[in-house]
């Protein structure tokens, strides 16, 4: 159902591009071309079954995408999961949170402020002799 509610939109927007292509912006376009004296539809009526035919197909291809969406099929079990469902899945599958090691009683923790005291002491630059 899916593939004909998309083959439906490709045809109608194939339509659509020709039709507006064949209008001119300032009212020529096709009908201009229609001169003679024994037409069977005259400029006017051209221009609009032009512009009505716009219309049409502009809201085929609305109706048309609201119906493929609705259309797509949604089946999901278990073995149809995603690429990253399933990355997730064995990344996370059998492993524990680690815990945070906890630092022994008497032992002095740095801050992060401090500087340990090599970095404290200028480094000996090498004279260039």
């Amino acid at each position: 159902m899916y593939s004909l509610f998309s083959v439906l939109i490709l045809i109608v927007c194939f339509l659509l591009v020709l039709i507006v292509l064949v209008q001119n912006s300032k009212g020529g376009g096709l009908a201009s071309n229609f001169s003679g004296a024994g037409q069977v539809m005259g400029v006017r009526k051209t221009a609009d079954f032009l512009e009505k035919s716009t219309w049409t197909l502009a809201v085929a291809l609305v109706l048309f995408c609201i119906v493929a969406v609705a259309a797509i099929p949604h089946v999901q079990d278990e073995t149809n999961q995603s690429r990253i469902q399933e990355q997730v899945q064995r990344t996370t599958s059998g492993v524990m949170p680690t815990e945070v090691p906890s630092v022994p009683e008497g032992t002095e923790v740095p801050t992060a402020t401090e500087a340990p005291a090599e970095a404290a002491q200028p480094a000996e630059t090498p004279s260039a002799e």
